[in-house]
This record gives structure tokens, C-alpha cells and sequence, in this order.
């Protein structure tokens, strides 16, 4: 693992359209992550925020709310990411809501051309403007990244597409809209919904989702969105969905991304402090991060 870590933070609630996200970097922080990941001995710099604009009033875009926005911030964001990863440094992004994945995904591949991509998620973040129920930005990164959707989330960075629908793993989906199911089973994605999870196991499903992401690939990245876990463990999330990943599974799974060292950029998003218990989500963040960059008991 890349001992040299940056830290970019991304204050950015519009692709959710519901405030508090916004707030996910702060709380991350003041959880600790930089403390915790010091002393696991990675040299981290801290970057700071990435400037979000506030629209005065409400914007919709073809089924986009906030598109200018939205396109702002992940502009930005795919530069900072991208000066990082050329500096080799490792990006680790502090959401903010789930669009954000549309710049670090931007970021990361102007670098490195075939990206293996780990989606830890209760969705799937697939939808297009057409088959978005709610013109929210934050279930549209991964059908941007590949390439699919409105022409500026697509062509951000002045490419598409981003990633390929084979060098991506789905972990923990168990709230899908028609239009992403048609699209998964289109386009071959691999998924381990919460029944393959339950039945096979976290550890075949992460063995298996390793060896998927990593074949043929120039670097892996992790996205994790919090509401990927039960929101018994991670209360603090916009659309919580019951029956999904255990706090210790989530460890186990992070676990074991560490002891295969395969990542080269990493997300964690959605932490919402104004629905959270006592910072809780944000101190699970801390604890996931934590395990994906070696953290152990003994």
C-alpha cells in the first residue's frame, strides 16, 4: 500500500439534494481518520475541501437537479485527484454525497487506463437522466463513469468512458430501480446483492471480487458508500436501507482488501451528521478506513 496519503475533502450535498452531507468531510475528521491512519505510519496530507458553489435557487437539467453544480465541484475534484495520483500520492476522498465518485473516478483514470472498480453500496448508482426516479445526481456516478448519461458527467476530464463494465464489482446491493437492473444484466456488471452475501459469505464474495477487479487492471479503486451497511451500524446516511452489510462484515471485508493490496484510490461518502447518533457513522467510516489500510488487533 502507498504509505503517502492525501486527503481531499468534498462538502458536497446537491447530488443528493438533502442537506447535512455536506457536513460528511467534518465529521470524518473529527473522528479522527487522520490520527488513526498516522498511526498505522502512512504519511498523510491533508488537502483540505474542494470549493462547493450554493445555488441561489432550485436548478434541474434534463432530470439533473444541480447539474452546473454538480458538474463544478466533480470538475475540480477529478483535477485535484488526478495532480495527486501523478504525484504518487495515494487520493483518499471524503464525501459529501455519492456524485462525487463521477470526479475521483475522472481523476484516477487520466492516469491509470484500466481501472478496477469496487462499489460498496446499498444501490447501484446506475441511473440515467430517463430512468432516474428522482433526478438526483448521487444514483447516476457509476453509469457516468461508464459512460452513460448526460453528455457534460460523461465527458468530465474530456474522456469516455471512465471505466469498463467488466472491471467492476457491486457489493451489498439491495435497492435496485428497473432502469439499473436492465442495465447490470446489459452490460454484465457483476453484483453480490445481500443474498449472495448471506448465502455465499464476506469472504468468497471478497476473494471473488478481488480476483474479478484485478485481472487485467493498472489499479483498483474503493468506493464506499456508508449506507452500503446496515443502518443499524451506520444510522447517519439520506436513504438507509435495513437488512445490509454487518459491522463486522464490513471490517472483514476491508480486512481482506488490505491483505491483497490491491487499491490505489479510495471513497468513503454519504456520512450525514444531521441524521447520525453521536458522530457514529463518521467513528464506522473511521474504524473501515482504518482496516482497508491494515489496521489489526495483533
Amino acid at each position: 500500500m502507498n504509505k503517502n496519503i492525501s486527503i481531499i475533502g468534498v462538502p458536497l450535498d446537491l447530488g443528493a439534494d438533502r442537506r447535512g452531507v455536506e457536513m460528511g468531510p467534518s465529521a470524518i475528521r473529527h473522528a479522527g481518520v487522520v490520527e488513526r491512519l498516522e498511526g498505522l505510519g502512512y504519511s498523510v496530507k491533508d488537502i483540505g475541501d474542494i470549493p462547493v458553489s450554493r445555488p441561489q435557487t432550485f436548478s434541474e437539467t434534463e432530470n439533473h437537479k444541480y447539474l452546473d453544480e454538480v458538474f463544478e465541484a466533480n470538475h475540480l475534484l477529478a483535477d485535484a485527484v488526478r495532480k495527486e495520483v501523478e504525484a504518487g500520492r495515494f487520493p483518499l476522498v471524503l464525501g459529501g454525497d455519492h456524485s462525487i465518485a463521477i470526479g475521483t473516478i475522472a481523476g484516477v483514470a487520466a492516469s491509470k487506463k484500466n481501472v478496477g472498480v469496487i462499489w460498496f453500496d446499498a444501490h447501484g448508482d446506475l441511473n440515467v437522466g430517463e430512468t432516474s426516479p428522482s433526478g438526483n445526481i448521487h444514483g447516476m456516478p457509476l453509469a457516468a463513469s461508464l459512460g452513460l448519461g448526460h453528455n457534460r458527467l460523461v465527458n468530465l476530464g474530456g474522456y469516455a468512458p471512465k471505466i469498463k463494465p467488466e472491471n467492476i464489482v457491486i457489493i451489498g446491493a439491495r435497492d435496485l430501480d428497473p432502469g439499473e437492473r436492465k442495465l447490470i444484466k446489459e452490460k454484465g456488471i457483476k453484483v453480490y446483492t445481500m443474498h449472495e452475501i448471506d448465502r455465499l459469505g464476506m469472504t468468497r464474495v471478497m476473494e471473488e471480487s478481488i480476483k474479478h477487479v484485478s485481472n487485467g487492471t493498472d489499479g483498483v479503486h474503493l468506493s464506499l458508500d456508508l449506507d452500503g451497511l446496515d443502518p443499524l451500524y451506520a444510522p447517519g446516511v439520506g436513504t438507509p436501507v435495513i437488512g445490509g452489510i454487518s459491522y463486522r462484515e464490513g471490517h472483514l471485508a476491508m480486512e481482506i482488501l488490505a491483505e491483497a493490496d490491491i487499491l490505489t484510490s479510495a471513497e468513503f461518502v454519504e456520512v450525514n451528521p444531521i441524521l447520525d447518533r453521536e458522530n457514529m457513522t463518521a467513528k464506522v467510516a473511521v474504524a473501515l478506513i482504518g482496516s482497508a489500510f491494515g489496521d489489526k488487533l495483533l
